[in-house]
């Protein structure tokens, strides 16, 4: 399994395993992480599983797609490292992945 590392905006770190071709918000909402509200679903219409990809991690996960930054708009506190969790692909090059939740949710 990939191991995927969600913290906090209080620096609260949770370690999840998540199965090969989840999402990383599917994999939260499956380990009840705090923070990923998932509104939506997963069907890249709302901007409530927003999360803070890691620096060192931003090249694996790609950057947002088209709709996927135009979703984002709605996010709170977006940055250039921000991708909604429900768009990102557990794959074995994620194997450690790092994300944060904002503060709060859109």
């Amino acid at each position: 399994m990939v191991k995927i590392t969600y913290t906090d905006s209080e620096g609260t770190a949770r370690t999840a395993d998540a199965e090969l071709g989840a999402t990383v918000m599917e994999t939260a909402i499956k380990n009840d992480i705090p923070g990923i509200e998932a509104e939506c679903g997963g069907a890249c219409a709302c901007a409530t599983c927003h999360v803070y990809v890691d620096e060192e991690w931003r090249d694996k996960t790609g950057g947002p797609s088209p709709m996927e930054e135009d979703m984002l708009d709605f996010g709170y506190d977006v940055r250039p490292n921000s991708r909604l969790s429900c768009q990102i692909k557990v794959t074995d090059a994620l194997d450690g992945l790092k994300v944060t939740t904002p503060e709060k949710q859109a």
